[in-house]
């Protein structure tokens, strides 16, 4: 039975959006040494097989059978396009602004769910939100170019954008696939290694056929690459998945919205990123809607108790 949060998930809350946070930033740091795309590839590689080994000597979870080349290999094509989107966008833009827009996903999977499963009807205000959540996005991509500002590193800024917002577009669908077939049913580890495999599967070849293979072996490359596989792609994705069976979804989903937060800072502190003021108030804009859209229950609540306190109070 799922409970509501306590303290003790908000302090790995915290952890893994530092870690998402955190994860642009690594990447990024090192592509002079190994090309974002080779390290989306070979991590996805890695830890599918330490999800594999996991599963097998550890969690010994029974696997649903006749997934692998149904939903299995749909929600595994959209993650590999998900991190396709990533490494693109790392070419051409700031970890800063992917770790904002790769967070617009809650948004396409609401829409998506909107569409699929009565239960998940959106209310008025939600859309609210979706709306504040779009303008943001305008204001992120357009006010820049319209105003100008801090200058974004590349001079194919807009289209490093444009790819990290189809990268929450394809984590956002890949959401709607999982909530819609019987991977909902299925345990962590199966869905996860699906991912995982099709990502290595998908975009080794791409890295090859696009020649982005460059792959120097410096300590700090090597370094952050093993924190991607093992950290990253392994620990955090299985603990996420491990809250969402203990904890309320909406609740876990509101404190997720402090990963831009940390990437934003992380890339301007590491990185000596620069963040102009249209993107940021374009970024405020998005997770602002995005709150709004998964916790306007909880808001309902805040609101709720709130009344019946000032209510009491004049009692």
């Amino acid at each position: 039975m799922r409970k509501h949060v306590d303290g003790a998930a908000i302090a790995i809350m915290v952890t893994l959006c530092l870690i998402w946070g955190f994860q642009q930033v690594a990447i990024k740091s090192v592509a002079g040494d190994i090309t974002p795309m080779m390290q989306v590839g070979v991590r996805s590689g890695g830890a599918a097989v330490l999800v594999w080994l996991f599963n097998r000597l550890i969690a010994r979870e029974r696997w649903l059978p006749g997934l692998a080349l149904r939903s299995g290999l749909v929600v595994g094509v959209l993650f590999a396009l998900e991190f396709l989107f990533v490494a693109e966008a790392l070419r051409w833009t700031n970890a800063s602004h992917v770790a904002v827009l790769l967070y617009t996903a809650p948004m396409f999977a609401a829409i998506g769910l909107h569409l699929k499963l009565p239960d998940e009807r959106l209310a008025r205000l939600q859309w609210v939100g979706i709306g504040l959540a779009f303008a943001g996005i305008a204001v992120a991509f357009l006010g820049p170019a319209l105003v100008g500002g801090g200058r974004v590193a590349g001079a194919n800024w807009l289209l490093g954008d444009f790819m990290a917002l189809c990268g929450g577009v394809a984590w956002g669908m890949t959401t709607v696939v999982v909530r819609t077939t019987r991977l909902s049913e299925a345990p962590a580890t199966q869905t996860l290694f699906y991912q995982l495999a099709c990502a290595f599967l998908l975009l080794m070849p791409f890295a090859f056929a696009t020649g982005q293979t460059r792959f120097h072996g410096a300590p700090l490359a090597l370094v952050s690459l093993v924190f991607q596989t093992t950290v990253v792609a392994f620990v955090s994705y299985l603990v996420w998945f491990w809250l969402l069976r203990r904890y309320f979804a909406a609740r876990l989903g509101v404190l997720s919205f402090m990963t831009p937060l940390f990437g934003v800072a992380m890339g301007v502190m590491l990185l000596r990123e620069q963040v102009d003021a249209a993107f940021l108030a374009g970024s405020a804009l998005v997770l602002v809607g995005l709150l709004i859209v998964n916790g306007q229950a909880w808001l309902r609540q805040l609101f709720v108790r709130g009344a019946r306190a000032e209510g009491g109070a004049g009692v």
